[in-house]
């Protein structure tokens, strides 16, 4: 198959698996306040969502993406390459949030997890930081400019939550 094709499914592979990850973990989010609120109508939508998505476009997106990515890595001899190596050590990241992901929607709707949603809050950034890391290791074949943007972007993150929690601390006038 063309490279091109391969890059292109590809792409559209990574769109749409991290979009399903990030929107699967803030569903989480609701799913858990719902719950506390003893709102079961909502935690039964939210469990069929939840279902839906990971199995419908979620895993469908991963495997879409893993062999799109599998032959190109094959076309160009990527395993040479330590950037390629460096992408390797991310997606094992990423895979493994994923698998994380699943089990947490499995208990979810068992009703046998029990975190908070600020502890979804905070994974949902989990993906974020993975994506940002394979996307500079991907485009600029570099480590050192992956590690780069991921320190700015966790700058950036921790001056945003700073600035959200002295807007929410701050008296009215």
């Amino acid at each position: 198959m063309n490279y091109s094709y391969l890059k292109a499914l590809h792409i559209v592979g990574v769109v749409s698996w991290f979009a399903g990850l990030l929107y699967i973990v803030r569903l989480f989010v609701y799913h858990v306040e719902a719950a506390q609120k003893k709102q079961t109508e909502l935690v039964d939508q939210f469990t069929i969502m939840e279902r839906r998505l990971f199995f419908g476009i979620i895993s469908p997106a991963m495997y879409v993406t893993l062999f799109s990515g599998l032959f190109m890595m094959w076309q160009i001899r990527a395993w040479e390459q330590s950037w390629f190596q460096a992408k390797g050590l991310w997606l094992v990241g990423l895979f493994a949030y994923q698998l994380q992901v699943g089990q947490w929607r499995k208990k979810l709707a068992g009703g046998t997890l029990e975190k908070s949603s600020g502890f979804f809050r905070i994974q949902n950034e989990v993906a974020t930081v993975l994506l940002v890391a394979l996307v500079f290791t991907a485009v600029t074949k570099e480590v050192v400019s992956a590690a780069y943007a991921l320190g700015g972007f966790l700058l950036l993150a921790l001056l945003i939550m700073t600035g959200i929690a002295i807007y929410k601390n701050r008296k009215p006038a």
